[in-house]
């Protein structure tokens, strides 16, 4: 079977866009969460005001204006990340991407919630004056996916992947599926998210949002005894996947080997997540991988900040892993950003596996007695000398992704 490296990475986050801003703050427990105010203090009926922005994120000065006519904020943030990532591989303008065997794998809750309104105009009051030829392209679900391969001219296969929180980390894993099965030799993968109220507005409805609105600092707190919820964040991740072979040839970099993924669907709840499924996801990749459980040296939780939630996962962990397992959660930092998280999640995570230092789940002080017993990241980073890392993330309509990923060079 063929072998599948990261070979380049790039991201938009609410801590910065490169790794040496994020790793910085990580290192110094800042986080990106604040207030949204004033502008969400319209919405009375939303008890939340946090989120983790992107601050001053604009598309790039030198893309043409008529490439970015069909982008929203989540299909412009989408591009940026793939074209830093295709810049870091080497292969920006490289013939390969055109040639037929690259192909792209992206997803997204949704598309640009704002696109919507032209059509809510259109049907409750019969005027159009908001829809034009691009509306439907910013709003679709796959926008983020059709929007990097018209910029750069992909005509591999593509692969749009919509499930909530695993859209990122689906997206990833489908693409490693496709270059190990020869039908690519090299995928542009990830995630990508716009934050809108609308987003908030979801989880607030379920009295899963986070109302610590005077200090923004404090929250989310996954796995912690006082968490109150989670915060909606926003972002974007690409990933460069390429055949082992492939890369080596072209003398590329080869920051990890993504060697293991499982995905599966707990069959149930829309909402509840079940620790017996998402226990099945994590040997599913353990098993894609040929590893046992030992070989892992730490886990990339999913940690939400939500009661069952955290609670289902760290069983499911445990189970697995046992009660010596590291684990920690980028979601204190960013917030959930949904779509984007997956791929977040994966390109910081790799960058510490190189370092040899993990940081520690921001504001967990006194674990929840009722979450799993394991080796939880708290106070500071930790040096951490790891081989295999794997990375995990659970999804409404209980869609269950894992990925085992073995440090290069």
């Amino acid at each position: 079977m063929r072998r599948v490296v990261v070979t380049g990475m790039g991201g938009i986050t609410a801590l910065g866009n490169d790794w040496s801003s994020i790793g910085g703050a990580l290192r110094e427990g800042r986080t990106g969460i604040r207030a949204m105010i004033p502008e969400w203090e319209r919405f009375t009926g939303i008890n939340t005001r946090l989120a983790g922005p992107v601050l001053g994120f604009e598309a790039p000065a030198h893309w043409p204006r008529k490439k970015t006519r069909t982008m929203g904020r989540v299909a412009t943030m989408a591009v940026a990340a793939s074209e830093a990532a295709l810049v870091d591989a080497g292969l920006l303008n490289d013939p390969v991407i055109k040639g037929g065997r690259t192909g792209a794998a992206y997803g997204s809750s949704f598309g640009s919630p704002d696109a919507v309104l032209g059509f809510y105009e259109l049907k409750t009051t019969g005027a159009s004056r908001h829809l034009n030829a691009t509306t439907y392209i910013q709003m679709m679900s796959h926008t983020a996916l059709v929007n990097v391969g018209l910029f750069f001219g992909v005509t591999g296969r593509m692969i749009p992947t919509s499930s909530a929180c695993t859209s990122g980390s689906q997206a990833i894993g489908y693409a490693s599926e496709a270059i190990r099965w020869n039908k690519a030799d090299v995928m542009i993968a990830g995630g990508a998210e716009e934050l809108d109220i609308t987003d908030s507005a979801v989880f607030d409805t379920l009295f899963a949002t986070s109302t610590r609105n005077d200090t923004p600092h404090l929250s989310p707190r996954p796995y912690d005894h006082d968490r109150d919820g989670l915060v909606i964040g926003e972002g974007a991740t690409t990933l460069i996947l390429e055949e082992y072979e492939h890369a080596k040839a072209r003398g590329a970099t080869i920051y990890a080997e993504l060697v293991g993924f499982g995905t599966n669907s707990d069959g149930n709840h829309v909402t509840q997540p079940q620790a017996e499924t998402m226990e099945v996801a994590l040997r599913l990749a353990l098993e894609d991988a040929v590893l046992p459980p030992e070989a892992v040296g730490l886990v990339n939780g999913h940690g939400t900040a939500t009661e069952w939630g955290d609670i289902a996962e760290t069983q499911a962990t445990a189970a697995v892993f046992g009660a010596r397992m590291p684990i920690h959660s980028l979601k204190s930092y960013f917030g959930h950003s949904l779509g984007a998280c997956g791929g977040i999640e994966l390109w910081l995570g790799i960058q510490m596996m190189r370092e040899g230092w993990f940081c520690p789940t921001a504001n967990l002080d006194n674990v929840d007695p009722r979450c799993a017993e394991l080796d939880y990241i708290q106070g500071q980073p930790r040096a951490l000398e790891v081989e295999y890392m794997m990375s995990n993330n659970f999804a409404f309509g209980g869609i269950n992704t894992s990925l085992v990923l073995r440090r290069m060079g």
